[in-house]
C-alpha cells in the first residue's frame, strides 16, 4: 500500500523532457502525461475513500510529501485539488482531534503563508493597490502593458497564487465540515460533555461555542483566526472597486472599462448553447466575444479581469459561507472581528454599487447559510445587524430593477453597457445619485463589453431573473419551505400521522417510488436517517420556530422590508418567483394575522397584489391562477370570516366561534402560536379586504356580503375557492370591457379565455358523461362482424342464381 501511494504521489508531478518550453507555463505536457496525473489523483482519492485509517499511521510522512509536493510550481490546478481531497479524507480519519487539526494545518500551511506574503498584502492595502495587483492600473498609462509577456505572466502568477491558495482554504474546508456532519454525534458541537445533555428543549451549544470545542469534530476550524482578517480585506477592496467613482475612472478608458465586463463564460450561459459543442471555444461558442478578437488563453490580462475578479468574489463569498456553516462565526474567539466583517457587508455604497450578479451570490453563498446556521439565541447580536440594512436596499432594488419592465419609460431602458457607451455612463457615474443607480439598476449593473445585442439583452434578463429568484429562494429555506428545514418539517408529520394511526411502519416506508427496508427508520424523501438525528432534529427545530418570529415579530426594520419586498414580488412578470411567493405569504399569514399591527399589510397591500394578479389575468399568470386565489383565500378567512386554515392555505376553514363579551369578535385559535400548526386569526375582523374587492369593477358592497354568507356557508377549500373564483370573474370581465380591449400582446397580455382559469369550467367533467345505454368496445366490434357478414350474404344472392352455388 505504502509503495503504490508512494509512487502515485510521484505521478502527481511527472513530466516529459522532450516537449519544449512555454512561454507562459514553463513546460508544456503532453496529453499522456495530463493523463497520467489525473488518473495519479483520482486513484489516490479512492484510496483514502475506502481505507483512510491504513495511511493514519504515516501522517508525518505523507503531510512532508504534501508541503513538497505543493510548494511546487509543476503541480496542475486540478491534481492540487485531488491532493488536498486525499489529504483531508485521511486526516478525517485520524481519531485524536489535535492530530487531526495538526495534521490539517501542515497540509494547508503553503497556502496560509500564501496570505501573508508581502505581494498579497501590498494589493490588498486598497483598491488602487489592488488594481496595481491585476494590472488595471498599469493599462491605464500603458496600453501595451496588458499584452507584454513579461508583465502578462508576472501579473497572472500573482493572481492565480493568491487564487489558488483561497480556493484550497475553500475546498480542505468543505471537506472537514462534510466530515465533521458525518461523525457519531453528528457535528453537534460540545455532545462529547456533560453540558450538551438537553432540559426541556434548551441546548447549551445553541449560543457560542468556542473554536476549541468546535475543533473537536472539525480540524479546520482552528485555522479561521488566521484566515478572516485577510478574508475581510479582501471583500472590502474588490466591493469598493464598484463604486460609482472608480465605475467614473475605468470606464472613461478603452481597454480599464473591460474589467466590469461580464467573462466569456457569462456570455455562453446566457446564450444556453448546447455544451456538446464544445462550449464556450467550440462552435457557437462566445469565446472572443465580449473583448473582441480576444480571450482568457491569449497572451492578454484584458480578457481575463472579467473572470478573475468574478472568480476571486465568488470564492469570498463562499468561505464567508462555510465561515457560517462552521459557526466560528459565532465564536468568542473572533468576536472583536465581527464589528469590522458586518461594517463591510452591509456598508451601504457596498450594497448599492453591487451588480445583480454579486447581490445573487451574496444571498445564495453566504445569507441562506446565516439564516439556517445561526443558533436561535444569537439572532438579535449575529443576524439583524446584516439583515436589517440588506433587507432595505433589496426593496429598493427589486423595486427599481422591475419598474422599466412594468412601467417602460422612454428615459430608462434595461439595455446593457456596451463599450461604445461607456464613457457616457461613465459620465453619468462621476455624478452618482439617484439617476445613476436607476439606470445601474434597470440594467442589472451589466457591461458586455463588444457582446452583440441579442446576447446582452438575454444576459441582462438572466440576472434579473436570477437575482429575484435567489431573494425568494434564501427566504424559502430560511422559513422551512424548501430544502433541509422543510424536510425536518415533513419527518415530523410523518411521525405525528404514525402516532395517530398507531402504525410503526409509517417510519420505514419513504416515496412509492423508493424502496426501502422495512424496520428501518427512513425521512420522508426515503433518504436513511443518520446516528443523532433525532438530536440535530430539536436543534433545527428552535432555529425554524425561532427564526419566523425573529423576522416577523422582532425586528420592525426586517419585518417591514421583508414583507413589502414579497408583497412587490407577487406582481413580477416570473412564474417561478410569483408561485414561491404565494408560499412564503401563507407562512406570513400563518405567523402575524392575528397582530392588528399587520393588519393594514396584509389586508390591503398583500390583498391587493392577489386580487390585481388574477383580475388582470395576465399571460405569465397562466397556471399559477390557483396558488393566488389559494392566497386571497386564506387572508380572507384570516382578517374577515373568523376562519383559520392548514399551513400552506390547505384544508377546510375552520371556523372560530365569537367572542361571548364581546360578539363582534372571534376567538383566537389554539394555533396561534403555533405557525406550523396553521397559525392565528384576526380577533378583530377587517373590513379592508371587502374595500378591496367592493371596490373592483361590477362587484358591490351586496355582492361582497353575499360572498361572506356562502363563504360562511361552506367552508369546503374547493366550494371557497370556487366561489371567489366566481366574483372575480366577474371583476375581470368588466375590467376588460373598460380597458376595450383583450391585450393580447405577448406576455404582458391579458389572457385569453381559454387560457384563464376564471372562465373556465372547472366543476365540469373533463370527460363525456356516460349514455344511458352503455356500449363496449367488444359490442362495437362484434357488431361490425354481423354487419360484414351480411354485406357479404348479400353480395352472393346478388351475383346470380342458386344455381351457381354449385357449378
Amino acid at each position: 500500500l505504502l509503495s503504490g501511494v508512494d509512487s502515485l504521489l510521484v505521478y502527481l508531478s511527472a513530466t516529459d523532457d522532450d516537449q519544449p518550453p512555454s512561454s507562459e507555463n514553463g513546460h508544456r505536457l503532453s496529453g499522456e502525461v495530463v493523463g497520467l496525473r489525473k488518473k495519479a489523483g483520482v486513484c489516490l482519492i479512492s484510496i483514502s475513500k475506502h481505507i483512510p485509517h491504513l495511511l493514519v499511521p504515516w501522517l508525518a510522512q505523507l503531510s512532508e510529501r504534501a508541503r513538497t509536493l505543493l510548494s511546487s510550481d509543476d503541480l496542475l490546478p486540478p491534481n492540487r485539488m485531488h491532493l488536498y481531497e486525499f489529504l483531508s479524507c485521511v486526516a478525517n480519519a485520524v481519531e485524536e482531534p489535535v492530530s487531526r487539526a495538526n495534521f490539517i494545518s501542515d497540509v494547508l500551511s503553503n497556502a496560509l503563508f500564501v496570505l501573508d506574503t508581502d505581494v498579497v498584502k501590498r494589493g490588498l492595502t486598497s483598491t488602487e493597490e489592488f488594481m496595481v495587483f491585476l494590472g488595471i492600473a498599469e493599462a491605464g498609462s500603458n496600453p501595451t502593458s496588458v499584452t507584454n509577456e513579461l508583465h502578462v505572466k508576472k501579473t497572472t502568477d500573482n493572481f492565480c497564487t493568491f487564487y489558488s491558495a483561497l480556493n484550497q482554504l475553500l475546498s480542505v474546508g468543505k471537506r472537514c465540515h462534510e466530515a465533521a456532519k458525518k461523525r457519531p454525534n453528528g457535528g453537534i458541537p460540545l455532545l462529547h460533555t456533560q453540558q450538551a445533555s438537553s432540559q426541556l428543549n434548551h441546548f447549551p451549544d445553541e449560543g457560542p461555542v468556542s473554536i476549541q470545542d468546535l475543533a473537536y469534530d472539525d480540524p479546520f476550524v482552528p485555522l479561521w483566526p488566521k484566515i478572516l482578517p485577510t478574508l475581510i480585506q479582501s471583500m472590502d477592496v474588490i466591493l469598493r472597486l464598484w463604486h460609482s467613482n472608480y465605475q467614473s475612472l475605468l470606464l472613461s478608458n478603452p481597454i480599464q472599462c473591460y474589467a466590469y465586463a461580464i467573462s466569456d463564460d457569462e456570455a455562453y450561459l446566457a446564450k444556453k448553447q448546447d455544451t456538446k459543442k464544445g462550449g464556450i471555444f467550440g462552435d457557437g461558442g462566445t469565446a472572443g466575444s465580449v473583448v473582441s478578437g480576444w480571450d482568457r488563453r491569449d497572451l492578454n490580462l484584458v480578457p481575463r479581469w472579467s473572470g478573475w475578479l468574478n472568480e476571486f468574489r465568488n470564492v469570498c463569498f463562499q468561505l464567508l459561507g462555510l465561515l457560517t456553516q462552521q459557526r466560528v462565526l459565532f465564536a468568542p474567539e473572533i468576536a472583536g472581528m465581527v464589528p469590522r466583517l458586518v461594517e463591510v457587508l452591509v456598508d451601504a455604497e457596498h450594497l448599492r454599487s453591487m451588480e445583480h450578479r454579486h447581490i445573487t451570490q451574496y444571498m445564495k453563498q453566504f445569507i441562506e447559510q446565516l439564516l439556517q446556521s445561526c443558533p436561535s439565541t444569537l439572532y438579535q447580536s449575529h443576524t439583524a445587524p446584516i439583515l436589517a440594512p440588506l433587507l432595505e436596499h433589496l426593496q429598493y432594488r427589486l423595486h427599481q430593477t422591475w419598474a422599466p419592465i412594468l412601467n417602460p419609460s422612454p428615459t430608462i431602458n434595461t439595455t446593457p453597457l456596451t463599450t461604445s457607451s461607456c464613457k457616457e455612463a461613465a459620465l453619468l457615474a462621476s455624478r452618482g445619485g439617484e439617476e445613476w443607480l436607476l439606470r445601474y439598476y434597470a440594467r442589472g449593473g451589466l457591461c458586455v463589453g463588444d457582446l452583440d445585442s441579442v446576447t446582452g439583452e438575454a444576459a441582462v434578463e438572466k440576472v434579473r431573473v436570477d437575482f429575484t429568484r435567489t431573494f425568494t429562494d434564501a427566504f424559502q429555506s430560511g422559513l422551512a419551505l424548501k430544502g433541509d428545514w422543510a424536510l425536518i418539517l415533513a419527518n415530523l408529520a410523518k411521525e405525528t400521522q404514525a402516532h395517530q394511526r398507531n402504525d410503526p411502519s409509517k417510519l420505514s416506508s419513504g416515496p412509492k417510488t423508493i424502496l426501502t427496508e422495512p424496520g428501518i427508520r427512513v425521512n420522508a424523501d426515503g433518504s436513511p436517517r443518520s446516528k443523532n438525528q433525532d438530536a440535530i432534529e430539536a436543534r433545527r427545530m428552535l432555529r425554524i420556530n425561532g427564526l419566523c418570529h425573529f423576522l416577523l415579530l422582532e425586528n420592525e426594520r426586517i419585518a417591514t422590508s421583508l414583507v413589502s419586498s414579497i408583497i412587490q414580488c407577487l406582481g413580477y412578470p416570473d412564474a417561478y418567483t410569483t408561485r414561491r411567493c404565494t408560499k412564503i405569504c401563507h407562512r406570513f399569514l400563518e405567523t402575524v394575522a392575528s397582530q392588528e399591527i399587520y393588519t393594514s399589510l396584509l389586508g390591503k397591500e398583500m390583498f391587493s397584489a392577489a386580487v390585481k394578479a388574477i383580475v388582470t389575468e395576465p399571460k405569465w399568470m397562466v397556471g399559477i391562477e390557483w396558488d393566488m386565489i389559494a392566497l386571497v383565500r386564506d387572508i380572507y378567512c384570516r382578517l374577515v370570516l373568523g376562519q383559520t386554515l392548514l399551513p400552506g392555505g390547505q384544508g377546510a376553514g375552520l371556523q372560530q366561534p365569537r367572542n361571548k363579551s364581546n360578539p363582534r369578535m372571534f376567538e383566537q385559535a389554539k394555533s396561534a402560536g403555533s405557525p406550523l400548526q396553521g397559525g392565528g386569526l384576526l380577533c378583530v375582523p377587517s373590513d379592508l379586504p371587502m374595500q378591496v374587492l367592493a371596490g373592483l369593477p361590477g362587484v358591490g358592497v351586496e355582492t361582497v356580503n353575499g360572498l361572506n354568507l356562502v363563504l360562511n356557508e361552506k367552508c369546503g377549500a374547493k366550494d371557497q375557492k370556487d366561489s371567489l373564483r366566481d366574483l372575480l370573474r366577474v371583476a375581470a370581465e368588466n375590467l376588460k370591457q373598460i380597458e376595450g380591449s383583450s391585450g393580447n400582446n405577448g406576455v404582458f397580455g391579458r389572457a385569453v379565455s381559454d387560457e384563464s382559469v376564471l372562465n373556465q369550467k372547472v366543476r365540469d367533467s373533463a370527460l363525456p358523461n356516460i349514455p344511458e345505454k352503455l356500449v363496449t368496445h367488444s359490442q362495437l366490434v362484434k357488431a361490425q362482424e354481423e354487419k360484414n357478414q351480411e354485406q357479404n350474404v348479400a353480395s352472393v344472392i346478388s351475383s346470380g342464381s342458386l344455381g351457381n352455388l354449385f357449378g
